[in-house]
């Protein structure tokens, strides 16, 4: 059924095209037109043939068994002592004596997530696992990649998971990396037809399937050590981008939570709708993978001006790492992940949902929540009231309308936010310029965290965003993390991005909704989302006609 819908559509694409140089060659003579519009339309024709010819099977249940165990022998990682890899061997000692225990580092910054990750990569000795929504073609992507190719030069085993929405083309960079004998990489629930001007009717006739994607974001290596969080591989995830970055949250845990994050990643590998790269259309050239590197070294500012600098942030961090020099946190800690299976359908049950209920039940004093896409539903919203009145102080912080990348999120939000604030809810929305990043102040703002804090005592970080679509259609991971000390730091981290410097505060005065804030030492107040045109809030109010569970 798809393929004949998206044949048609093809075809109307094409008709169009030729319809639009007609118009624009009206003037020619009519021979000439004629003899134009038959090489137009045998043109296009061949573009649609190759682009119907271009796809790929979403399951390898439909692998030739051959092609399949060829493929799944391609990355054979041999036993290793975990106590023993350059990141374990510093904590031996504490991972002995706790072995169910996790320790934990926060990190806020874009740019030190960044250098965490390099980091780690220059330490990994057998592993590198990634697992991630979003791998972009920019510059910071492409530095990350050639440190994940120089660790395979050296013979660490890297593997990668990217979902098929996340890549921003069929010729993606990551996907080169595939070419690496010691670099296996798998799309996640892809496209079949792989032409880019047929993802949105493919999307449309094949919701069913196309809608469930992986939203897990994992960064594993020797097993040893797992970063997670809320951001994706892009320069705007990194502070970066000229133009907007997101303000994230990751924490680095090592020790039990890393081999339970290691488990997910495996589940998730070898399941049916990861699709390995080896099976993609034009992808048989492994010279790309070395055109790759030559750009990456020639182009890159990185490796032109900032690479001595960039090197010696590297070791120092490594030199601390090893010195203990880190506040690092130890406690109890829960990964808890949805199984690949969610991305059927069906009835399928997060275990997230179920977690979160019980969070909400252990809660007695307080609740701190730093969310991007907020949309607790009308079941979530009475509960949230109910805290309230019961003595908890709940604290929300997310985006404003200027602020966030998702405006029909936004108009899921708007449903519920004036109830929250009327029932003593304290609601918090990120500024569209919240914070500035070094060499790129004038670049916009946005809120990508996904934590929670309760009483003090439990942290909550990962991918799941409170909203209907992580709930019902993304397969998500998240860390819940017991440990008083490491609570309370997260929560004064969210405590300031929640700052009348950083957001704004929500208020009902006499009945009607205010924003206040501090901008250069100015009380700024304004009784609509602030920031923002007539046009924007009136697009806003009419998406809420979009079935919240579809946002």
């Amino acid at each position: 059924m798809v393929a004949f819908f998206t044949s048609i559509f093809q075809l109307i694409i094409a008709g169009l095209v030729i319809f639009a140089v007609l118009r624009i060659r009206k003037n020619l003579h009519a021979k000439k037109r004629s003899r134009y519009m038959l090489i137009t339309f045998f043109i296009i024709l061949g573009i649609v043939l190759i682009a119907s010819s271009a796809t790929v099977i979403y399951s390898t249940k439909n692998l030739p068994r051959d092609y399949k165990n060829k493929i799944s022998a391609k990355i054979i990682i041999p036993p290793f002592n975990i106590l023993d890899t350059p990141i374990s061997s510093v904590y031996k000692d504490e991972l002995i004596d706790n072995p169910k225990k996790s320790g934990a580092m926060l990190i806020k910054s874009g740019k030190v997530a960044f250098l965490h990750r390099i980091a780690l990569v220059r330490m990994a000795r057998y592993s590198v696992e990634l697992q991630t929504y979003i791998y972009e073609n920019d510059v910071t992507s492409r530095i990350l990649m050639h440190e994940l190719k120089m660790a395979a030069d050296r013979g660490v085993k890297v593997r990668i998971i990217v979902d098929d929405n996340g890549l921003s083309s069929d010729t993606s960079d990551i996907m080169l990396l595939n070419y690496h004998p010691n670099i296996q990489v798998k799309v996640f629930n892809p496209y079949e037809y792989r032409s880019k001007i047929l993802k949105y009717p493919q999307f449309l006739f094949n919701i069913s399937r196309l809608n469930y994607r992986m939203h897990n974001k994992l960064f594993i290596v020797d097993g040893s050590a797992v970063i997670i969080g809320g951001r994706n591989v892009a320069s705007n995830y990194f502070d970066d981008s000229a133009e907007m970055n997101f303000s994230d949250t990751d924490v680095l845990f090592i020790g039990k939570l890393a081999q339970d994050a290691l488990g997910s990643f495996e589940e998730y590998w070898a399941y049916h709708k990861s699709i390995p790269v080896d099976v993609f259309p034009n992808h048989n050239n492994p010279k790309e993978l070395e055109n790759l590197v030559n750009d990456i070294v020639s182009k890159s500012a990185y490796y032109q001006q900032e690479k001595e600098i960039f090197n010696e942030a590297v070791k120092i961090f490594i030199e601390s790492y090893n010195a203990k020099k880190f506040p690092i946190y130890w406690g109890n800690a829960r990964l808890i992940a949805d199984s690949p299976k969610k991305a059927e359908g069906g009835e399928q049950i997060s275990p997230i949902i179920d977690a979160l209920d019980g969070l909400w039940k252990e809660t007695k004093k307080s609740i701190y929540v730093s969310a991007a896409y907020f949309v607790p539903g009308k079941n979530g919203t009475e509960n949230l009231i109910k805290g309230t009145k019961s003595g908890i102080d709940i604290n929300i912080l997310t985006n404003s309308l200027s602020s966030t990348d998702a405006t029909v999120v936004y108009s899921g939000w708007d449903r519920y936010r004036d109830d929250l604030i009327r029932n003593g809810v304290n609601i918090y929305e990120f500024r569209n310029e919240g914070y500035k990043v070094y060499n790129r102040h004038n670049s916009g703002a946005s809120l990508h965290s996904k934590t929670i804090v309760v009483d003090d005592k439990i942290s909550w970080i990962g991918s799941f965003n409170l909203d209907g679509r992580s709930a019902i259609y993304n397969t998500e991971v998240i860390a819940a993390f017991f440990n008083e000390d490491f609570a309370k730091i997260l929560r004064q981290a969210m405590e300031q991005d929640m700052s009348e410097y950083i957001s704004w505060r929500l208020y009902d005065d006499n009945g009607k909704i205010k924003w206040k804030t501090n901008r250069d030492g100015k009380v700024i107040i304004s009784s609509h989302s602030p920031d923002t045109t007539l046009l924007k809030r009136i697009t806003t109010f009419l998406l809420k006609i979009i079935p919240e569970k579809l946002i």
